[in-house]
């Protein structure tokens, strides 16, 4: 009976510990980041996230590739709250890796109801 206790309290140590510290998931980012703050270090992407005509900077596609790593988290960035409050518009913001050049872009892949050309 003392070890069916010692067993118990340790479980229930362990599911406290992962309560606290390890089970919050991480979204598309990865942990410790948010759609919103990476969506920050896209603002030299500004221009051409609105007009598919205009150029797009060698520092916005330098930050497009190291996103476009991670398809997810680029679309929920195109996607996110900042970006919509920058003007940016989704459609025209999914071609910016096409525009860049980047020949690792994820092609084919779905952000929501757009496609990554």
């Amino acid at each position: 009976m003392e070890g069916l206790m010692k067993l118990l309290c340790l479980v229930g140590v362990v599911v406290l510990v992962l309560g606290i510290h390890g089970v919050e998931s991480a979204g598309e980012c990865g942990r410790g980041t948010t759609p919103d703050n990476e969506a920050f270090k896209l603002a030299p992407c500004a221009n051409a996230a609105s007009d598919e005509d205009a150029n797009v900077s060698q520092s916005c596609c330098a930050q497009v590739k190291k996103l476009g790593q991670n398809p997810a988290c680029l679309c929920a960035v195109m996607l996110s709250n900042v970006a919509k409050m920058s003007g940016a518009n989704p459609e025209i913001a999914v071609t910016i890796p096409k525009r860049c050049n980047i020949a690792t872009r994820p092609i084919g892949y779905k952000c929501g109801p757009y496609t990554l050309p």
